[in-house]
């Protein structure tokens, strides 16, 4: 198959234009990350940069990976201030944050732990949607 070169050069403006607006995304967020890049290379997005802290950084991969079409996201932030690893969860059909939390705390009550940890991505605790992947802090 031969692609043209302009084939070439709008696939490439596409993916730049995307990493832009996924990078002003982050920053409206207000997740602090010292010299971020974001890189698309067709559904696959490379992040790079210093994060603040560990929840940061996995915010920062959460936005990016739950943005259409984004598939995969190759997570080269390094951390200034380390702290313990949150798990991932994605989300299903039927799914409550008050479910995963009985799952993962014991308690549907401490729903607010995973809806405060998802900030500000989440800005309500019922609108989570199947697909989404969501921080659980420890």
């Amino acid at each position: 198959m031969n692609v043209s070169a302009e084939a070439v050069t709008r696939k490439f403006k596409i993916e730049t234009s995307t990493a832009k607006k996924l990078e002003e995304k982050i920053i409206n967020l207000q997740l602090h990350v010292e010299n971020l890049n974001v890189f698309i290379d067709t559904d696959v997005a490379i992040i790079s940069g210093l994060a603040y802290d560990q929840a940061t950084r996995e915010k920062v991969v959460l936005v990016v990976g739950n943005s259409n079409g984004i598939a995969t996201v190759h997570d080269y932030l390094t951390v200034e201030n380390q702290e313990p690893v949150a798990q991932f969860y994605t989300v299903r059909s039927g799914d409550t944050l008050g479910k995963i939390a009985e799952v993962y705390y014991g308690n549907a009550m401490n729903y607010s732990f995973i809806f405060d940890a998802n900030k500000p991505m989440l800005n309500h605790p019922n609108k989570i949607y199947p697909g989404q992947v969501l921080r659980i802090p420890a």
